[in-house]
């Protein structure tokens, strides 16, 4: 049976992430950090290429039975699910706890009432399911290991350490609980220390209770917020404070397509909303590490500028495909790495000051490094801003004049501006100026098609895209100008799916479109979340309203969302969790508040 992507939970230890299916397996977790090779791999593969499954003992000839219910703990990363069987109801609960030293996973497993027959079988491979193990018993603990990697399973219970599979099988009546802990070591390390799963568990609610009591936000949505800003937490690699796009890869757009990519990397524009989705909730923490992450991975070289970087702020992030692996339902090929990495994509210098200009705004003053960075960002925008670029989608055809990314360089230089007029920063205000004015002149005259009142997706193209949301909020032109609202009513027009949720920009099908690639795609979430910040900057907060909780529905029943929405088989799409989505549940609910109040964004001409 084709399990679905929703199907899936999320929990991690802000250093890696692991997958949980309703049936209790865990099919995808990365050690020991998110762009790590997979121990489990079964998500892009078969059950052969690892995982783990604790659940009630399947009968015979029989697929594992899904949990009956599951959720998180309150407001934590803790994820507990539960199945009621002809015998008794069995809990189990899956947490990461916040690494302090080898990175852990721990299931306690627990009969609530009756009696449960149990079984667990775990499967290890290394290398993103490839490479085969050698298990054995170690005074009384399992240990799994190749080359450089290591994991130890820790439990009370018995074990047989069995090629392909380490499998077990038990019963429990009411009120006994059993745990399970894996935990990761380089192999010439030796043991773990053996971990205590009940202080663990503890540890991990407190953690993520006092993380939450920060949170500002206290609005009608406080629930779908809340949810979005631990994703958005724990997709940030805690060592380094990079926050990553998603903990998957290939998890595909177009399921059976090629339209599959590794996003567990750090976009800068991705980043950079989510840092100002945390900043407007009050994570300041979170801002202040991440822009410590920017000067480091930019160092002294704005000039070559990437669009992502890894984790710590590495810059080579080959691309490659892994063979072996059958895909997701099938969709080929399967890759690690992403030479997107290379691309010039020019919106990004404006997603980076914009985040800069918002720190300061609250308070995160720009110290030396970051006002020498500020002014490096905006030379480079002064070089390149006339030249085309891949665009904010990353295409893989033809370079083009995207609108959407010269809108963002005049965004750069905008901020740069705003920080030298507020005393943030210093700077050549008249040349900014004088730079600035040209942007914008360039872009209504080349950009904008008054012949159908919309700007388009690049300079001389008839086509559009869900880019141009992004024109009001980041202040480029005021919510009432005609041309602000011809260029949203447009995009409602021809990229609306038939329940209102919007793509990206048009495919062709089976022909290979102007992203350089065959296939056709879901409706991109975040886009659908910038339509409902958009109809509420216009006044229509009614149908902004009736739009975003059409979206909420699309999250799981646990509140996460994938990239993407397949309008045609009613299922998520795309790498998962995705920090864009997060982002656009959080600022839509804020847009949503303002809009309520009649109030605009507290920030002048923000993104946010």
């Amino acid at each position: 049976m084709a399990r679905r992507i929703e199907d899936h939970a999320f929990i991690g230890d802000l250093q890696t992430a692991a997958l949980v299916r309703r049936d209790g397996t865990i099919n995808w977790l990365c050690l020991p950090r998110f762009d790590s090779a997979a121990i489990f791999a079964g998500l892009l593969g078969t059950n052969d290429n690892g995982g783990w499954r604790i659940g009630p003992a399947p009968l015979a000839g029989q697929e594992s039975p899904p949990a009956t219910r599951r959720s998180y703990r309150g407001d934590s990363l803790v994820l507990e699910s539960q199945w009621d069987t002809p015998t008794g109801t069995l809990k189990i609960t899956d947490l990461m706890p916040p690494r302090e030293g080898p990175p852990r996973l721990i299931r306690i497993v627990e009969a609530l009432t009756g009696t449960v027959e149990v079984a667990s079988e775990l499967c290890v491979r290394f290398g993103y399911g490839k490479v085969v193990p050698w298990v054995s018993q170690v005074e009384g603990r399992m240990c799994a290991l190749a080359g450089p990697d290591a994991v130890w399973l820790d439990t009370d219970g018995d074990t047989r350490g069995e090629q392909p599979a380490t499998e077990m099988q038990f019963t429990l009546e009411a009120g006994e609980r059993l745990a399970f802990t894996l935990s990761w070591q380089p192999s010439h390390a030796g043991p773990p220390e053996q971990p205590d799963a009940n202080e663990a568990l503890e540890t991990t609610e407190k953690f993520w209770a006092a993380w939450v009591s920060q949170c500002t936000y206290a609005g009608e949505h406080r629930e779908a917020v809340v949810r979005s800003l631990i994703t958005l937490k724990a997709l940030t690699y805690a060592p380094t404070g990079g926050i990553i796009a998603a903990p998957t890869t290939s998890l595909p757009e177009d399921i059976g397509g090629v339209r599959n990519w590794d996003y567990r990397y750090v976009w800068l524009r991705d980043a950079a909303i989510a840092m100002s989705c945390l900043l407007s909730t009050g994570y300041r923490d979170e801002a202040r590490a991440w822009r410590s992450w920017l000067l480091r991975a930019v160092a002294g070289d704005p000039e070559n500028l990437q669009i992502m970087y890894g984790v710590a702020g590495e810059r080579e992030l080959p691309e490659s495909e892994l063979g072996w692996l059958t895909g997701y339902q099938e969709s080929l090929p399967v890759r690690v790495g992403n030479a997107a990495a290379q691309q010039r994509q020019l919106d990004v210098y404006g997603e980076v000051v914009e985040a800069l200009y918002l720190a300061a705004h609250v308070g995160l003053e720009l110290d030396e490094p970051s006002n020498h960075l500020l002014g490096n960002l905006v030379e480079a925008v002064r070089v390149h801003w006339e030249l085309p670029d891949d665009g904010i989608w990353e295409v893989r055809g033809p370079q083009a004049h995207f609108v959407h990314s010269k809108v963002m360089a005049w965004v750069a230089v905008d901020r740069a501006i705003k920080l030298v007029e507020g005393g943030h920063a210093q700077g050549p205000l008249e040349l900014w100026r004088e730079l600035r004015d040209a942007i914008h002149q360039t872009v209504c005259e080349r950009g904008f098609d008054p012949e159908r009142n919309t700007f388009t997706q690049s300079y001389g193209s008839t086509e559009l895209d869900a880019a141009l949301l992004l024109i009001p909020q980041v202040g480029f032109l005021r919510v009432d100008d005609p041309r602000t609202v011809g260029t949203v009513e447009a995009i409602q027009r021809h990229l609306s799916t038939s329940d209102g949720l919007v793509l990206r920009y048009p495919t062709e099908g089976t022909r290979e479109g102007m992203d350089g690639l065959p296939g056709d795609e879901g409706a991109f979430l975040v886009c659908s979340f910038w339509l409902v910040e958009d109809l509420a900057l216009i006044g229509r907060l009614g149908e902004a309203r009736t739009l975003f909780d059409r979206l909420l529905t699309k999250s799981n029943d646990v509140g996460l969302l994938a990239e993407e929405w397949d309008p045609r088989l009613q299922q998520q799409v795309g790498n998962y969790p995705q920090a864009f989505s997060a982002c656009g549940v959080v600022s839509a609910a804020l847009a949503l508040e303002r809009g309520a109040r009649r109030q605009p964004s507290g920030i002048e001409g923000g993104l946010r």
